[in-house]
């Protein structure tokens, strides 16, 4: 489904009532069971369905969960838990239909923790594209967690570690108290470089506050722009992007609009870009300010896969900048600012 196509479905809250997704990755030991079993120990957590994503026969830590025969079952704390054994797709489409039925318990979010190894990207974009999926799920966030004695190594040779933290919407640095502070200082200065739009804070023996963890996506299509903004990230203000000086592949960066767009015009930009460079366009959020609309659309995609746009109501700030937020692996600002540039000369040298 194009772009264009995606914006002409506009019309309803198509968030509305929809369960939240979190997804928490992160490399080989940085902590992700530990951080879920805190989470799911308090007592506003206990109607959660937590997706464990196995690599093989590879165990579980058993303070989660004992890994056995059955798919799903109830632990003590009311929380579900799912070991992956299959499509995820099917899994969530399961999970949904016991809730209706009254199988299982009635949970109102969804955790699902990767394996070390795994790209959180194809999760994203099966919450974000499947038609099915997206009448009943959003995604809220995606967590990446770092060891802050190992991360730094890492880093430098596992591209998986790389892509985590690039794609995260918030970084949780673990193990600080086991590394030197200098060094776990240097870790945060490079994930900051790395992903600036992504807040980051430290985990303590697995616990961190639970307002940093959730509700990051947006809830409701007329959110206000200040929680669209929030979930952009941090830096949606700068004007001059950067680019990561340890990952030199890496780049992270935010274009800014005064003029609005004509939908077709944007869209165009959109899929010329992802035809050309799909693979390597690893993330993209943005507010769009589109002609004939009273607010922007938000707009959001993993590699060449994108969530159908959403409009919000009303600008409810003077800010009616086009603000898009890139994070990319070898493509540089100036390639994507010069292909916007050259599509939308020709857009508007076109006869209406």
């Amino acid at each position: 489904m194009t772009l264009q196509t995606q914006a002409d479905t506009l019309g309803r809250d198509p968030l509305a009532g929809r369960i939240p997704v979190s997804i928490v990755t992160g490399f080989l030991g940085s902590g992700k069971t530990t951080l879920i079993n805190r989470l799911l120990k308090r007592p506003d957590m206990n109607r959660v369905a937590v997706i464990v994503n196995e690599l093989g026969e590879q165990s579980i830590d058993h303070d989660l969960v004992q890994v056995s025969s059955e798919q799903m079952m109830l632990l003590n704390n009311g929380c579900l838990c799912c070991v992956l054994r299959g499509d995820l797709q099917e899994t969530l489409r399961e999970l949904f239909v016991k809730r209706r039925t009254g199988e299982i318990i009635d949970f109102e979010r969804v955790i699902i923790e990767t394996t070390g190894l795994a790209d959180p990207a194809p999760v994203m974009q099966t919450l974000m594209t499947d038609t099915m999926l997206q009448a009943q799920y959003r995604l809220d966030c995606v967590v990446t967690l770092v060891d802050a004695v190992n991360g730094a190594g890492q880093l430098d040779t596992m591209q998986e570690a790389v892509k985590q933290a690039a794609l995260a919407d918030r970084l949780v640095v673990t193990k600080s108290d086991l590394a030197d502070e200098a060094a776990v200082a240097l870790l945060e200065a490079r994930l900051r470089d790395l992903n600036p739009q992504a807040p980051l804070k430290r985990a303590f023996n697995g616990e961190i506050e639970l307002a940093f963890l959730i509700d990051v996506g947006l809830a409701r299509a007329h959110s206000r722009l200040v929680d669209v903004e929030r979930w952009m990230g941090a830096d949606v203000h700068d004007e001059h992007g950067h680019v990561h000086r340890h990952d030199s592949a890496v780049r992270s960066f935010c274009l800014r609009y005064d003029k609005p767009f004509t939908w077709p015009t944007f869209s165009q930009c959109m899929e010329v870009l992802t035809a050309l460079r799909g693979p390597d366009l690893l993330r993209v959020k943005g507010l769009v300010n589109v002609e004939g609309r009273k607010g922007p659309l938000v707009v959001q995609g993993v590699q060449h896969l994108f969530h159908p746009p959403i409009e919000l109501a009303a600008w409810p700030s003077d800010d009616h900048t086009t603000r898009l937020v890139f994070i990319t692996r070898g493509i540089e600002r100036a390639t994507v600012e010069n292909l916007f540039t050259a599509i939308t000369t020709i857009a508007a040298a076109s006869p209406a």
